[in-house]
């Protein structure tokens, strides 16, 4: 039997992966470390190579060059027991819509070689993990979105593997459903499951992962790891605290651009359609205090000023100079 790596002391772990499909890069020299017990979140544009990278470390795609470990095993070498170790939670619903949610889990069960009343009993636990107790006996095709897609993380998690990968967990979904999903994910990190989460939601990663890793493809040459970091350490990357001014005449963009440039020493972005315009800075009190006393000498009328931290959209778009919901997402690579 394979025993784990012991110089892993990451619950994932890759170093220059590669892999590509025909003359078609999709990831290139990829790298990652994940400690136990943390969400770690993966983003990037559309075919940047986020699913190909959740393929392989579950095995379900061989990767060309370097090496990959989930849970200390080689998902090459020992890919049965990295499969005996994980859970996946892909972008499309896996379960019947014609059985309960408790037939649904019964069924997983048994695929997984459980024994008809250790199955039972693992539904039972499940459903009343994720909330779903009273509704078990109720045909799935009657849950709303959170409820179905909480029949399929507690589905992913028969076996209560130590690593989790959720692609896409919540698309599709209404913001009270994702507050579900987003709260089962959480309960199974504090248990100790280490989750890899790829999302189009950069709000979801910030309210979830303890560190995130960006990934992009420069010149069509595959996905590569551009930067990495906590939510905040990404986030100061392009400056601290903005302040944006909504002014309540559209013919006075010009003249507020031309105050937080003086003021702040950098060109700010303009949002013509919401009349707005905002750019990083240093001392937010000084600066803010600087900015209303200039805007009231230049005689612009502002209806909203705020200062606020950067969000992880502008630090997507700033990283990968790229709109992230130009293409759908990539199915093959």
């Amino acid at each position: 039997m394979a025993r784990p790596s012991r110089e892993s002391a990451y619950a994932i772990l890759a170093e220059n992966v590669c892999k590509r499909y025909g003359d078609a890069p999709a990831l290139s020299g990829f790298g990652l470390r994940v400690p136990e017990g943390t969400v770690h979140g993966l983003l990037g544009h559309n075919g940047a190579g986020k699913t190909t990278a959740v393929r392989i470390l579950s095995t379900l795609a061989r990767l060309d060059e370097g090496r990959a470990e989930v849970a200390g095993f080689d998902v090459v070498r020992d890919s049965a027991q990295v499969r005996a170790r994980i859970g996946l939670l892909g972008q499309h619903a896996a379960v019947d819509e014609v059985l309960s949610g408790r037939q649904n889990l019964v069924m997983f069960g048994r695929l997984y070689h459980l024994g008809k009343r250790a199955a039972g009993a693992r539904a039972d636990a499940l459903l009343e993990q994720f909330g779903l107790t009273g509704t078990g006996s109720k045909q799935v095709k009657d849950y709303s979105g959170g409820m179905r897609r909480r029949l399929d993380l507690a589905a992913s998690l028969i076996l209560a593997p130590r690593v989790l990968f959720l692609d896409e967990p919540t698309t599709g979904l209404d913001p009270r459903s994702r507050n579900e999903v987003w709260a089962a994910v959480r309960s199974l990190v504090q248990d100790g499951t280490t989750v890899l989460l790829t999302t189009q939601y950069l709000d979801e990663a910030d309210q979830l992962a303890d560190r995130i890793s960006v990934i992009a493809s420069p010149g069509g040459a595959g996905g590569r790891l551009i930067a990495e970091g906590t939510p905040d350490e990404l986030k100061s990357q392009i400056g601290g605290d903005r302040i944006d001014v909504t002014v309540r005449h559209s013919g006075d963009l010009a003249a507020a651009a031309g105050v937080l440039t003086r003021i702040t020493g950098r060109d700010p972005d303009t949002d013509t359609e919401n009349r707005r315009v905002g750019a990083p800075v240093q001392d937010r009190v000084a600066a803010l205090s600087e900015i209303v006393r200039a805007l009231g000498e230049a005689g612009v009328v502002a209806e909203d000023i705020a200062l606020r931290r950067p969000t992880l959209d502008e630090v997507f778009l700033h990283l990968t100079g790229t709109d992230k919901t130009e293409k759908k997402e990539e199915v093959t690579v």
